[in-house]
């Protein structure tokens, strides 16, 4: 295996992706502290090969999955949600709750770990997350959810995996 190979290999097997389409404006603070990572240097064909087809498109290009069809709206196990394509940790099951929408929802998040944009896709301003680490769209927050915060951070199922404590 040559150098140039056996490199992509190490990243790819790293669950290291890149973007291409999330984030076209400067990075937030939050994602600052991850400016140099590696997730942040994959190709588009890499995350490609990396991912399956609907987590791909999710994740690099903003789709929405179906409502309802996550097999994580009926995870209730303790343990924790990451970024599905570098396993960054962005939420404790503990803050996860049913808002009947048919996504993942959480009322808390691990702010470090997220970064935001505005997003026109629907014609009003929404704000969006996306993993700080590797970029990749999560879903958007709203100011609907139960306290103590307020808000619902409505994923993607397809964009995330969870990891049982």
């Amino acid at each position: 295996m040559t150098h140039a190979l056996s490199r992509r290999h190490l990243l790819l097997t790293a669950g290291a992706v890149g973007l291409n389409a999330c984030s076209p404006g400067p990075a937030d603070a939050s994602e600052r502290q991850y400016a140099n990572s590696p997730f942040r240097r994959i190709t588009d064909a890499q995350w490609r090969e990396r991912l399956p087809r609907a987590a791909y498109d999710v994740l690099r290009h903003e789709a929405t999955e179906r409502a309802g069809t996550s097999p994580l709206n009926d995870e209730h196990r303790r343990g924790t949600f990451v970024c599905r394509g570098c396993e960054l940790p962005l939420f404790r099951s503990q803050w996860k709750y049913d808002s009947g929408t048919g996504w993942p929802s959480f009322y808390d998040v691990i702010a470090a770990n997220i970064g935001t944009k505005t997003d026109f896709a629907i014609g009003i301003p929404r704000t969006e997350y996306h993993c700080a680490r590797c970029l990749g769209h999560q879903g958007h927050i709203f100011d609907d959810g139960p306290r103590p915060t307020g808000k619902r951070y409505c994923n993607n199922g397809l964009a995330l995996s969870f990891r049982p404590a």
